[in-house]
């Protein structure tokens, strides 16, 4: 599938998902394996969230 997450999205996202799982692992809380969730979308540069609506946050190429 054709990526559509962007470096700044994807910066966001991993530091997102990991300020998430940290607060889980001090609160011990399972809520913090939401956490994988940005985390694991930074790392693969896909978000099916943003398919259905055609969002890409990706630069686009100029020719």
């Amino acid at each position: 599938m054709k990526k559509n997450i962007g470096s700044t999205d994807k910066t966001i996202r991993l530091i997102l998902g990991i300020v998430i799982i940290l607060l889980g692992i001090i609160f011990q809380s399972w809520w913090g394996l939401i956490g994988l969730l940005p985390l694991l979308t930074s790392l693969i540069g896909l978000c099916p969230a943003y398919l259905p609506f055609g969002i890409s946050t990706m630069k686009k190429k100029t020719e």
